[in-house]
């Protein structure tokens, strides 16, 4: 299989981790790519029409977007139990994967306000609006630990790599002192060696 991708980005390590849990890393071979959301890679676009990443193109040659449809696709390659099949576990675990997923979404944006827009065509406001997002997100998790299981599932997985993603690019939000459950399921969690990035990643 063969996964287009960028280092640092939340949604391509949602997939590895999900590939590290179920054992298929080996099976993957990183494309290069340099996915923009302005100056766009037509060698994504070849398998992805949106030219985003993560995309993946399975060993029968079909390509597969976003992290979503890829996380369960190997998940059902792997014969794993990250999606769980019916019930209460389901919707919980998918439930979680959005949140975390808009977290993501979130941070992403804000940081290509940031670093992409030019300085003079920068808005403030819509910075503000999706950290705030991540601040409403991360405060009902907080007020709800109930919901900070240690069970290994997709939602979970996700979560960590949006609090991954926040140390990379956001370490000034200091989530662990604000969110302090949500920093004590993540100092357990986090330890998985999926999450602790134990697999090596192109540069």
């Amino acid at each position: 299989m063969k996964l287009y991708f960028s280092p640092t980005s939340p949604f391509v390590r949602k997939c590895l981790v999900t590939a590290h849990e179920l054992n298929l890393v080996d099976r993957l071979t990183f494309l290069n790519c340099s996915a923009h959301p302005v100056n766009r890679d037509p060698s994504i676009i070849v398998s992805n029409p949106l030219g985003k990443v993560p995309t993946l193109v399975t060993d029968d040659g079909v390509a597969l977007y976003d992290s979503r449809v890829i996380c369960e696709y190997l998940n059902s390659l792997g014969g794993g139990t990250l999606f769980p099949i019916a019930g209460p576990a389901r919707w919980a675990a998918l439930a979680m994967q959005s949140l975390a997923d808009g977290v993501m979404d979130a941070a992403l944006l804000a940081r290509y306000e940031t670093n992409v827009r030019p300085e003079a065509l920068r808005w403030n406001d819509w910075t503000n609006g999706q950290l705030d997002k991540i601040a409403t997100s991360l405060g009902h998790l907080e007020a709800h630990p109930e919901l900070l299981t240690p069970a290994v599932h997709i939602g979970n997985l996700t979560l960590g790599c949006a609090l991954w993603y926040l140390d990379l690019r956001y370490a000034d939000l200091a989530w662990r002192s604000k969110y302090p459950h949500v920093a004590q399921w993540a100092a357990s969690f986090m330890e998985r060696p999926s999450l602790k990035g134990s697999w090596s990643l192109p540069a």
